[in-house]
């Protein structure tokens, strides 16, 4: 749920296959699931294409690869063994290079202008940033499966000893390869970074916490990067989420390990589909005892009944003070999908996508679900949000697997788990994707660790930019996350 490409009769344009290093790509298995017909995926893919978001094509200067750094080992991490990992070819990337980069992405999320201009004096990057593809592999607590992950490790050149360490989680990507590692491609001469096949709101964390001084490691998720083929994404799909993002922690943190580095402190980041990723995260790493310094997260998704109510256009809200409230966005649709798909695989519902979507969507989600594309004839039969569930669904008993549906996604819910870390939940208000009312019961109910901070006229990813760019009363007085993190950091 981070402002994906939209499905309209817009473009379908290619997507790139992200850069693995030769030992990872070997050894990613190419598997298909049975779920309502799904079929194997192609080894190419396409992905639906931008609409109104095109960037000026960007040189890639600045990215200069360095000696590949392979290595394989166990550490242990707190009270978990961390499993075996490999670490790819180095990039660097150079902090002026960086900054070039940031400014040149941050008036595209920048919507409607509601943040001053990047500020380089502010804002510029203090160190290069040396990347690397980091692979380990998990075990899938919903269906006891091995497979393998990947994410991005992005470490300050320089730095020797200790540092405080961010594990990021990113927002959602309606494709296979608009992953956290896929910024590797850097290193690629002549390569141009473009929003919606590029990982920008990992950029964006690159440059404020790792251009600061921070180590920032960032799985990837199951079924996307170079492994997308050893397993089928796990949407919205508690458990196996925040195994994937705790497991490729380890990993980093042994991976630092082997570079001579160590964590001062640790803090979690997310965004979006992120964010809720990130409560899971803090949760789990409760239960492991590992102490996390401090978390944030932006467009913070806790309830999910009440936001796939929303998204489905079953639950509203009043527009505040009278001004309306931006629509559902159009990429809403696949979102929906993707959860009824992931649901059905995880929890071994085959029949839900039949259950749940009205008939004559039937077709267009099992092919969009299959691949994350459609024809072009389909393309033009993109039902809106509130038109692809069944009538009723969240209103009355439909069927016995939408009932099991909604159970999960109540349990998978957060907004009444118990926080332990200082955690500060940033929310635009006005997200298109997260009614600022859907975090309120969150807030109140989480516990004294945890506060909320209002972004005054924030879209979705305005307000993912304002938590790391904006300040003032842009933050409605609050710090921005680099100042939250830097606060808590420990020596």
């Amino acid at each position: 749920m981070s402002d994906p490409t939209p499905p309209t009769s817009a473009p379908t344009a290619a997507h790139a296959s992200a850069v693995a290093p030769a030992s990872a790509a070997a050894n990613a298995p190419a598997a298909a699931h049975p779920v309502d017909d799904r079929v194997a995926r192609p080894a190419r893919r396409q992905v639906l294409g931008s609409i109104g978001r095109s960037v000026a094509a960007l040189a890639v200067t600045g990215a200069t690869g360095i000696t590949p750094s392979l290595a394989a080992g166990a550490a242990s991490a707190g009270s978990h063994a961390a499993e075996a990992f490999e670490l790819g070819d180095a990039v660097v990337l150079e902090r002026k290079r960086l900054d070039e980069l940031a400014a040149s992405f941050y008036p595209v999320f920048n919507e409607h202008g509601f943040l001053p201009a990047y500020e380089p004096q502010r804002h510029a990057a203090r160190f290069d940033v040396v990347l690397r593809r980091i692979s380990t592999s998990m075990t899938v607590p919903e269906t006891g499966r091995r497979v393998r992950i990947s994410g991005l490790l992005a470490v300050p050149r320089g730095v020797k000893g200790a540092l405080p360490l961010v594990s990021w989680q990113h927002g959602t990507i309606l494709s296979f390869d608009q992953v956290p590692s896929g910024l590797l491609r850097l290193g690629e001469p002549g390569y141009q970074l473009r929003d919606n096949v590029d990982s920008i709101e990992t950029l964006f964390n690159l440059h404020r916490l790792a251009g600061q001084g921070y180590a920032v490691i960032a799985a990837d998720y199951l079924g996307k990067g170079p492994y997308r083929g050893s397993d089928v994404e796990a949407y919205l799909v508690k458990d196996a989420s925040a195994r994937c993002s705790a497991d490729m922690l380890y990993a980093g943190i042994a991976a630092l390990k082997s570079l001579g580095l160590h964590s001062s402190a640790l803090f979690l980041n997310g965004w979006s589909q992120g964010a809720l990723n990130t409560q899971w995260l803090s949760l789990e790493l409760q239960q492991r005892g590992l102490r996390v310094d401090a978390v944030a997260a932006q467009s913070p998704f806790n309830n999910l009944p009440d936001s796939l109510r929303y998204f489905s256009g079953a639950l509203a809200f009043a527009s505040p003070k009278g001004h309306p409230y931006p629509p559902l966005p159009v990429w809403a649709t696949p979102c929906l999908i993707i959860a009824l798909g992931s649901y059905g695989y995880y929890y071994k519902l085959p029949h839900l996508m039949q259950a749940a979507v009205r008939p004559e969507h039937l077709e267009l989600a099992r092919t969009y679900w299959r691949d994350y594309t459609l024809p072009p004839a389909m393309l033009k039969r993109v039902p809106a949000p509130d038109q692809l569930l069944i009538d009723g669904f969240f209103e009355r008993y439909t069927h016995d697997v939408n009932s099991e549906f909604l159970r999960h996604a109540a349990s998978n819910s957060t907004t009444f788990a118990m926080h332990r870390a200082p955690s500060a939940f940033y929310y635009g208000l006005a997200d298109e994707a997260l009614n600022p009312e859907l975090v309120k019961m969150m807030l109140a109910s989480t516990g004294a660790v945890t506060h909320g901070v209002a972004v005054p006229g924030a879209s979705h990813r305005g307000t993912f930019l304002a938590s790391l760019y904006g300040h003032g009363s842009a933050l409605s007085g609050a710090a921005d996350v680099p100042s939250w993190f830097g606060s808590f950091s420990r020596a």
